[in-house]
């Protein structure tokens, strides 16, 4: 399994290097004030991948910490609860026989 995973890596830096030979060109892009920058076609495709990558990639980090922290305090919630269920319970305390009530007598309107 981790021959296949080597040889995916390989197989998709060589595309991405054959694809940045191809492609080495510079291409203007049109900035705020009139400013123009020149960029090659293969920075500029890399810089709006990341750019795109990055904030999915935090929130999935975020949300699986969160994740993480909530299974923690879980587990030691359970833990806790296991202690206490492993100490020996209480005395009992012989239950009073209750007593009977007196008769009532019925109300007449």
């Amino acid at each position: 399994m981790q021959f296949l995973r080597t040889l995916f890596w390989v197989v998709l830096s060589v595309i991405a290097v054959v694809f940045a030979t191809r492609n080495w060109t510079t291409v203007p892009v049109n900035l705020w004030g009139g400013l123009v920058a020149d960029v090659k076609l293969p920075v500029l495709l890399g810089g709006a991948f990341l750019l795109g990558l990055v904030p999915p990639f935090v929130l999935y980090r975020a949300t699986r910490w969160q994740l993480r922290r909530r299974l923690d305090q879980a587990q030691r919630t359970i833990a806790a609860q296991g202690e206490v269920a492993a100490t020996p319970p209480a005395p009992v305390i012989a239950p009073v026989e209750a007593q009977p009530l007196p008769p009532q007598t019925p109300v007449v309107p």
